[in-house]
């Protein structure tokens, strides 16, 4: 079997480590039948998700909290994406970022990098904060801003829906524009139902939902990745992590690697220039 033509350009061999070339052939061997996660794990698994089970592509998103991370052992058990924290707001760049950046992609994990949202900073402010921090990489997975109210913190605020929509839509534009790549939106139930319930979004969708699938929680809300559970175990990380899945096949899954864009969106997006195209 050949590697799409995009791992043979030679204009990226430069940037692509092999290793990530070869998690894509063995992605697509995995389709014939292969176990290609057996190492994954669930301290408190819940019934509810229990269908994120059978799905075949599965990774998991980390930050300081998981501490020093064996990436080699991550990737061996077979993860197949790693979401990393960043940023939050406009002044605060996780510690473990760089070293968990740059050792996943040693290992040949395709990785993207998160921002986590302030709502008392303003959008640009975010935005710059983000693109002075994370890399804008041709090999690395779309950016991810994460929307959840910010309870707990400081950080308060009095913003209408309306502002706050148009808080997110300069983030996504500011995050797309400095990595290339159309950004995914990670949310829990309780903001969706506040802010995005009902507003056609066109970015691809990560949604947190521990008890149940998700469309028994987000009302017309198709996802990309479903995070089913924060208590999960995998080898390399000595704490819980959070794990999640992707919503569709082997195939599905290395279209999304190429081109950035959900299949299932990417014929409207690639028409806007939005997509990488498919070779």
């Amino acid at each position: 079997m050949l590697l799409p033509r995009f791992f043979r350009s030679p204009k990226l061999t430069k940037t692509i480590p092999p290793l990530v070339a070869g998690l894509a052939l063995v992605g697509m061997l995995a389709a014939c039948g292969a176990n290609y996660y057996p190492a994954k794990g669930d301290n408190k698994p819940h019934p509810g998700v229990a269908r994120a089970h059978s799905l075949p592509i599965h990774g998991i998103d980390v930050s300081r909290h998981q501490g020093n991370i064996d990436w080699r052992a991550v990737a061996q058990a077979g993860t197949r994406f790693a979401y990393i924290k960043a940023t939050d707001g406009g002044d605060y760049l996780d510690p473990n970022f760089r070293t968990n950046w740059d050792q996943a992609r040693a290992a040949g994990i395709p990785r993207g990098a998160y921002h986590f949202v302030y709502w008392c900073r303003p959008a640009s402010e975010q935005v710059a904060w983000f693109a002075a921090n994370v890399p804008a990489e041709p090999d690395a997975l779309p950016p991810v801003l994460d929307l959840e109210w910010n309870n707990g913190s400081s950080c308060k605020h009095d913003l209408s829906r309306e502002e706050v929509l148009e808080k997110v839509r300069v983030l996504l534009a500011g995050m797309e524009a400095h990595t290339g790549k159309v950004p995914v939106i990670y949310t829990d139930i309780n903001f969706h139902r506040d802010v995005l319930e009902g507003i056609q979004i066109d970015n691809p969708m990560w949604l947190r939902s521990t008890a149940a699938q998700p469309h028994e929680r987000y009302a017309n809300r198709p996802f990309t990745f479903w995070q089913y559970t924060q208590t999960g175990t995998v080898p390399g990380i000595r704490t819980e992590v959070d794990r999640n899945a992707w919503f569709g096949s082997e195939s599905d899954w290395i279209q999304f690697f190429l081109t950035g864009c959900d299949p299932r969106t990417y014929m409207r997006l690639a028409g806007q220039g939005r997509c990488a195209p498919l070779k």
